[in-house]
């Protein structure tokens, strides 16, 4: 494997975490603008996160390791799945182990840790939140392995880098029903995955409705830093892992400089049209009531089941 393979690796990881916070404030921007608002502006997030950083954690009295490590173990498996998943090439040295089934379990790992801390805490609202998390963790996982997995049908393969690249080069698969409906069962499931509206709100902490912010309302200083910055990874990484799977015009599958910074822009552009897009939406849409979230996920499942279906026939498999 050539060192431009490495590089795209390193590039990738470095511009999900350096890009992250930036989404963020990309997104509070487009939401503040179409409400009328000035808006903190797209750093405000850079500044909270140096703010945090500065300030010592402090752990509730009787919390225990799994309180005290999951900031770090977020963190840590996000960074694994944005090192994984195909970004910015295909041609990487991980792509040989860059499997749907190993990206979705790190992400279901983060997401069972957060939800072990929050009842770690031993408080009303982090057991409540933990609760609510997976039971909808319960329900995204199985349609996100579903979706991507009506794609990985005419590729033959679960390896990530094999279906981008096999859409790079037979971009009819997007078009056929089969990817119509992967696409609507995975846009669903990654607004549940990273706690957007319509099914959490991360702006609220009213006790009817809150989720994800329900079980990190005990952290403080530097692990609540990680924290924030785990979502903001893992909102990146998915939004680029559909754009990679959908849009994967621009995404380098072969090893050249050229193609690397091309598939580079391409990436930043797409994620932040993405994250803007979605932001523009969230002023319009109404978060459902909680005991209706089951029902959209379980209507995003029935999509990915029929794509798998479909899939299966159109492809003769």
């Amino acid at each position: 494997m050539s060192a431009l393979g490495y590089a795209a690796v390193a590039a990738q990881t470095g511009a999900v975490v350096a890009g992250a916070p930036l989404l963020t404030g990309l997104m509070r921007q487009v939401r503040a603008r179409l409400e009328g608002r000035a808006g903190a502006g797209v750093l405000q997030p850079l500044r909270d996160t140096r703010k945090l950083l500065r300030r010592e954690p402090i752990a509730p009295a009787g919390t225990g390791p799994a309180f005290r490590t999951a900031p770090a173990l977020l963190v840590a498996t996000t960074l694994v799945v944005a090192t994984l998943v195909p970004l910015l090439s295909t041609d990487t040295p991980v792509a040989g182990r860059a499997d749907l089934i190993l990206v979705v379990a790190l992400l279901a790992l983060g997401t069972v840790t957060l939800a072990l801390a929050g009842l770690d805490t031993g408080t009303a609202f982090g057991g409540m939140g933990a609760s609510r998390e997976m039971t909808i963790a319960a329900l995204v996982e199985p349609t996100l392995l579903m979706a991507v997995f009506a794609l990985s049908i005419p590729a033959g393969t679960t390896n990530l880098p094999a279906i981008v690249d096999g859409a790079v080069r037979e971009p009819d698969r997007l078009a056929s029903p089969a990817g119509l409906l992967a696409a609507a069962a995975l846009v669903v499931a990654v607004l549940a995955e990273t706690g957007r509206i319509p099914v959490d709100n991360p702006s609220t902490h009213l006790e009817l409705t809150m989720v994800h912010e329900a079980m990190v309302l005990e952290y403080a200083g530097r692990d609540l830093a990680l924290v924030e910055l785990g979502a903001q990874m893992r909102l990146t990484v998915l939004l680029g892992l559909l754009a990679s799977l959908f849009v994967p015009w621009g995404i380098a599958t072969s090893a050249s400089v050229g193609a690397l910074l091309l598939a580079l822009v391409a990436f930043a552009v797409k994620v932040a049209l993405l994250g803007a897009a979605l932001a523009a939406a969230e002023v319009f849409w109404a978060k459902v009531r909680l005991f209706r979230v089951p029902e959209l996920l379980a209507g995003s499942f029935l999509l990915a089941l029929l794509a798998v279906t479909a899939s299966y026939f159109l492809s003769g498999a």
